[in-house]
């Protein structure tokens, strides 16, 4: 979007207290731009038992935005996060699924529960995501018949289209990336030679907005424990015990706590609650390369042709496929090559051939060989 169209918008910058936000809202300011700015706080449930560093997050927005001459704003959006992120992931995983809390983290605060509570009185919502945008002009020109479509980053480390593949059109239309095109180093080259506080903060490892919490940490808090087999898959032999089957996702290999390894989680019976395991370097039978998805969710209303690229997980890369329509919003997915851990409740991101535009994601299902 260039300056002159942005000239009279009214732009919401979301910090985070992260590098990539901060210079955000420095390219914002270096145009001549005026953007408000708000910081969405989503503490722990319970503050004396998590250990979280929203309060340095705070602190670091807060710096930033004054250097500005901008006052921040904080938005409470804790309790929709509680409600709406944990019990979507709680769901899937104790239905014995995969979720990605990071995907809907984005659709349902960053893009949802923010408008509701103030995004709705700007034009421009502005975040630090690694992403693009486009728009297409499609018969006339006019405004009423542009797409707009989000597109990858050039940095392919870096790029968070997959992270952004359920948000909904309206979001989208409202979504602006300032750094999108930027490389990492760029990024981070600007913010030491600004010197803005969060210049040299790790990017953060963790859940969206959870911070330092471990991922069985906060499955553990609102499944706890279930002790069960753990059976090798060819064989049938007892080989060991888990804690639970939500704390076991396909294809993981690492934290099984087998001897005798590598094991390989292979597929899961949730009534049952037992792990089935295959042994080995890189066993075939950790590989699908045929799988459904179900309700594909296209962000512009775009549906997918044939020949894509695709991600299933938080990657570089993109893996050539073809599609094959089921109807109702539901595809086979026919990949060029084995795909290695592919798990029910995990989004299958769908781009076109050249991995640039981003067409929006569908939910992994039961696979023909059970999981």
């Amino acid at each position: 979007m260039i300056l002159e169209e942005l000239a009279n918008k009214r732009i919401a910058v979301l910090l985070s207290g992260g590098v990539d936000s901060s210079v955000v809202l420095y390219e914002l300011m270096r145009q001549g731009l005026t953007p408000d700015c708000f910081y969405i706080k989503i503490g722990p449930e319970e503050e004396e038992e998590w250990d979280c560093s929203s309060e340095e997050d705070l602190e670091m927005a807060t710096a930033v935005s004054h250097k500005y001459g901008c006052k921040l704003e904080v938005i409470d959006c804790h309790q929709e996060y509680w409600n709406q992120v944990t019990k979507y992931t709680m769901d899937k995983v104790r239905a014995g699924l995969t979720p990605n809390p990071d995907v809907m983290c984005n659709r349902l605060i960053k893009f949802g529960a923010f408008h509701e509570k103030r995004g709705h009185d700007y034009d421009l919502i502005a975040t630090g995501h690694y992403a693009t945008t486009e728009i297409e002009h499609v018969v006339s020109g006019s405004p009423a018949d542009a797409l707009k479509w989000l597109c990858t980053s050039p940095d392919p480390v870096k790029d968070q289209t997959d992270f952004l593949a359920q948000i909904y059109d309206w979001q989208l239309q409202k979504a602006l990336f300032p750094i999108g095109h930027m490389m990492k180093e760029e990024v981070r080259a600007i913010a030491e030679r600004e010197h803005l506080a969060p210049a040299h903060r790790r990017d953060s490892q963790g859940i969206c907005f959870l911070g330092k919490i471990n991922y069985n940490d906060y499955l553990r808090r609102y499944l706890g424990e279930l002790q069960g087999d753990v059976v090798e898959l060819e064989t049938g032999k007892l080989i060991g015990h888990h804690k639970g089957h939500w704390f076991h996702t396909i294809g993981q290999r690492k934290g099984m706590g087998l001897g005798g390894g590598p094991w390989f989680v292979i597929k899961k019976d949730i009534e049952q609650n037992i792990i089935y395991v295959s042994h080995g370097y890189d066993p075939q039978t950790a590989y699908k390369q045929d799988f459904p998805i179900m309700a594909f969710h296209s962000i512009n209303g775009q549906l997918p042709p044939t020949d894509v690229t695709l991600k299933i997980r938080h990657t570089p890369e993109y893996l050539p496929a073809k599609l094959e329509a089921m109807g109702d919003g539901n595809y086979m997915v026919h990949a060029a090559a084995p795909i290695h851990g592919v798990a029910p409740g995990q989004f299958c991101v769908i781009y076109d051939a050249e991995h640039h535009r981003c067409y929006g994601s569908g939910e992994i299902t039961i696979l023909p060989s059970g999981c």
